[in-house]
């Protein structure tokens, strides 16, 4: 692999107050609530005929995530590839479901979104500015300045961007293995014919164990690669990584 130079810290404390310029970050209690728990709730005991039908459940169920994350867009002032990729994945989800399509088409589509961040992170791993840093390493975690200037200061740069690489396959690991979890999920519960009350009940009921089925193994190697490059921190400056954390 060729040399890369220092990780950048594209938002310099230099440049302004050390806090002034960070957005104001989305709770994991609104993110459960309208990405998990509301749509789950209304596909699954709103989705009879009596109640909204299958069709308008799936369209106001998905308004609540895909709604989210317009305001979470709006109040952060900061559009990400992430961002886009979830509302994506949401009308990808509505468009499906309405236009009845197999059950094969939603398999493919939830495990082509992770997939596709997997190999993102693989690939700008060969670049100087690595996704993982932007995933588990980023600069609400890490002072980049300080941690750059003590890499320097021990010539321990070029082992350190190593050690990144490794994390990087952490984390594209990671997501594969969420892609091939979600695909295996949609194909385990979608079973009924789309556009039916059944398909909704059963897409809710893949939202709700998409949590622990997924995100759960997926997050135990991501905070492994965390640890690691933590580890590596210190290993590389000789100094113990609360030198290197923000407060």
């Amino acid at each position: 692999m060729t040399e890369q130079a220092p990780i950048e810290n594209n938002n310099s404390p230099n440049s302004a107050g050390p806090k002034a310029n960070k957005p104001p970050q989305t709770g994991f209690f609104g993110n459960l609530v309208f990405n998990i728990a509301v749509p789950v709730l209304i596909m699954s005991y709103l989705s009879s005929d009596e109640h909204l039908g299958p069709a308008w459940s799936v369209v106001v169920a998905l308004a609540f995530p895909l709604g989210f994350g317009l305001y979470d867009l709006q109040k952060t002032k900061k559009i990400n590839g992430f961002s886009i990729l979830g509302i994506v994945s949401v009308l990808l989800t509505g468009g499906i479901s309405l236009l009845k399509l197999p059950a094969e088409y939603m398999a493919i589509k939830e495990a082509s979104i992770p997939a596709a961040i997997g190999l993102a992170v693989l690939v700008t791993q060969f670049t100087q500015k690595p996704l993982v840093k932007m995933l588990i390493l980023n600069d609400q975690i890490i002072n980049w300045d300080k941690l750059n200037a003590s890499l320097a200061h021990h010539n321990a740069s070029a082992e350190f961007n190593k050690k990144v690489a490794v994390s990087s396959y952490i984390v594209t690991a990671s997501f594969f293995l969420s892609s091939a979890l979600n695909y295996g999920l949609a194909k385990w519960i979608l079973v009924s014919e789309p556009g039916t009350t059944a398909y909704t009940e059963e897409l809710g009921r893949m939202t709700a164990l998409s949590y622990p089925v997924i995100v759960i193994p997926s997050m135990v190697l991501l905070i492994t690669a965390l640890i690691y490059l933590f580890k590596q921190i210190s290993r590389c400056t000789g100094e113990p990584i609360e030198n290197f954390l923000n407060q």
